[in-house]
């Protein structure tokens, strides 16, 4: 089976939470769609988690924006204020500097900006309407929006999986599903099982960060 999880922001008890309710067997694929860090209180620990948990199962990572952000701050020296106004604060906190995030950029240089299987494809923001999928750009695919959600039949013969835009429930048209439900701002934490389109849930209790 496959299942795709939605927007974690730090909040790593509402991971562990989620992963206990999924009936994983060491055949199933993992595929996490970005934003794992930033606003909630536990940066570190998630990304700890995802990395042990990489080794016991086929995981995906995708990238979102806020790894993104991360990258060009951390790595490249560039955008640091915008990533500070998007809630780098908490993550910095969390891993108890910048110095200990650097410890860490492999896993963030291997996320990957989407994932194809079958008629789905998985990405964190979402894709420019009308363009193919090797032709987008990367930009889009991790902030895109609007233009994106309220599109119809974005990538013709594919369903798009997505995060980053949040909704009180899950987003789910004819071509596209959306699982980021606002854990971070006191929603939800979503996982999507691809074969039956079965959703499975946990409530998170954070507060707006």
């Amino acid at each position: 089976m496959t299942y795709a999880v939605g927007d974690i922001h730090g909040c790593f008890y509402a991971l562990k939470s989620l992963l206990e309710k999924l009936p994983l067997s060491e055949e199933d694929e993992l595929i996490f769609m970005g934003d794992y860090v930033d606003r909630g209180p536990n940066s570190r620990e998630v990304i700890e988690f995802l990395i042990e948990l990489s080794k016991h199962h086929r995981c995906i990572f995708l990238r979102g924006n806020h790894e993104e952000m991360l990258l060009n701050c951390v790595k490249n020296g560039s955008d640091c204020d915008l990533w500070f106004f998007n809630g780098a604060r908490s993550t910095v906190e969390s891993f108890g500097g910048v110095e200990e995030i650097r410890k860490f950029l492999p896993f963030f240089e291997n996320t990957v900006y989407h994932y194809e299987k079958e008629n789905y494809v998985f990405v964190h923001g979402g894709v420019r309407p009308g363009v193919s999928l090797e032709d987008q750009d990367p930009f889009d695919l991790v902030w895109i929006r609007d233009e994106f959600v309220y599109s119809e039949n974005p990538l013709p013969g594919k369903i798009v999986v997505f995060g980053h835009t949040p909704f009180e429930e899950p987003f789910v048209s004819r071509d596209k599903i959306g699982i980021d439900t606002g854990c971070v701002y006191g929603g939800r934490l979503t996982a999507l099982r691809v074969e039956d389109r079965k959703f499975f849930q946990v409530e998170c209790a954070n507060r707006r960060w």
